[in-house]
């Protein structure tokens, strides 16, 4: 089972660096995150990009650990913005503001989660990563936040938990080993200046299904 699961976890990835392949590095004309892009969200207030890993909590839940790191090319800060498992969405529709999305982890396939335990750092509630291959449950799915009328690509949004309320998060708490300087991602359920998000590098899907590159590093 585990030869199996490392297999579509490198069959995923090498479908990734494909797609990447495939990009012209031009801007693009589109404005918007669409449903299956494959982005990096970084924490505009502590300048750090929401990054997951095969390490585990070693308390709480137990689960995938989410954090958030300051380096810009890391490959595990990939995660693919996707519908609800009862509800898709169409490939390379922009995503509206209000839209229940899953933020699945592009190279463990498991989805940024939340649940009622607490964080080891800051005692607020504990985000994770959770599930296999794309699928888990409800406490999966996350609010998008935004002015207007679809999640802009520029624009800061925040991201509110569908079953709890919360709000994704960074307030600066550091991890040490085994992995130092990486910062504490965890819930609030406050809006404030420590859980606004923008998209950054990645793949961005356009309606017609065409990979376009994104770069701002």
């Amino acid at each position: 089972m585990e030869l199996l699961k490392a297999a579509r976890a490198l069959l995923k990835w090498l479908l990734f660096l494909l797609l990447w392949s495939k990009c012209d590095g031009k801007e693009s004309e589109l404005n918007h995150v669409t449903c299956g892009s494959l982005v990096k969200l970084l924490n505009t207030r502590h300048n750090v990009r929401l990054h997951s890993h095969d390490v585990k909590y070693g308390s709480g839940s137990g689960q995938q650990s989410v954090t958030g790191v300051e380096t810009a090319d890391d490959a595990n800060s990939y995660w693919q913005i996707r519908g609800r498992s009862d509800r898709p969405c169409q490939r390379g529709l922009a995503i509206r503001c209000g839209q229940a999305v899953r933020i699945t982890h592009m190279k463990t396939g498991r989805n940024l989660h939340t649940h009622h335990f607490s964080s080891p750092l800051s005692n607020h509630q504990e985000v994770s990563a959770f599930g296999e291959h794309g699928e888990g449950d409800n406490l999966d799915l996350w609010a998008v936040q935004c002015d207007g009328s679809h999640w802009e690509r520029d624009d800061s949004v925040r991201f509110r938990h569908v079953g709890t309320d919360v709000f994704l998060t960074v307030t600066g708490e550091q991890y040490g080993n085994p992995i130092r300087g990486q910062r504490e991602v965890h819930g609030m359920l406050a809006a404030n200046q420590h859980n606004w998000w923008r998209s950054m590098e990645g793949v961005f899907i356009r309606p017609s299904q065409e990979p376009l590159r994104h770069d701002e590093l």
